[in-house]
């Protein structure tokens, strides 16, 4: 699996995850959720350049034009509720594109929510998968075991052509599963910015905290 790890260089994008870490700025929800957009746009710019493209006649009031437009069809796929304002930012970039949702949740074995962690999936809604482009879009990629799992249930519905995986921030727990589930080049990886670890509920340290609460509000 190829890995690229945006904060390695300098873009507005740092910004915009800075925000999103940062405790003063999380207390705005409407921004916290419009900066996960505006990084799902530019990781979309970006996932952009590596597609296929073909010369295309456009008709004109005048004449006719040509333009290079891509050619993969194109399906963008989310797990979580904290992935609907990054899904909602690469389909501003990607508006043709077929929509896949993965309905999962984190289950605690044990009442302080401490260890034993499980996630289950419980509903799956997808077109045809088989020869598309899949874009699996995840804010947070803490242990991998929810994409991975969103993974398997996806090919249920057709094996794709191509997948690209975009995440706002990933531990490098996440991004080593993530190499031994995907091992060939033909996947790749594209991360805001890569934390170091986890801690014992699995979330990202430094992280953020709680994507889906801090983008819609605390759950029950």
């Amino acid at each position: 699996m190829k890995v690229i790890n945006f904060a390695e260089s300098n873009s507005i994008l740092n910004q915009f995850v800075a925000e999103l870490r940062d405790v003063n700025v999380q207390t705005d929800r409407m921004r916290f959720r419009r900066n996960i957009e505006r990084i799902g746009e530019l990781m979309a710019y970006e996932m952009s350049k590596t597609m296929d493209y073909s010369v295309k006649d456009v008709t004109t009031p005048l004449g006719t034009a040509q333009a290079s437009t891509p050619d993969d069809k194109l399906v963008i796929a989310t797990v979580f509720r904290a992935g609907l304002p990054m899904h909602t930012g690469f389909l501003n970039v990607f508006d043709k594109a077929g929509n896949a949702f993965v309905s999962a949740y984190r289950y605690y074995k044990d009442e302080e929510h401490h260890r034993d962690l499980d996630v289950r999936i419980e509903y799956i809604a997808t077109p045809d998968l088989a020869d598309k482009t899949v874009l699996l879009v995840d804010p947070m990629l803490a242990t991998g075991e929810s994409l991975e799992l969103a993974w398997k249930a996806f090919i249920t519905k057709g094996i794709p052509a191509k997948l690209m995986i975009a995440c706002v921030i990933a531990s490098q727990n996440g991004v080593e599963r993530l190499k031994k589930v995907f091992p060939s080049d033909d996947v790749t990886l594209w991360c805001g910015v890569i934390d170091p670890g986890i801690d014992e509920k699995s979330y990202i340290v430094p992280g953020l905290g709680d994507a889906g609460d801090l983008a819609f509000g605390e759950k029950i």
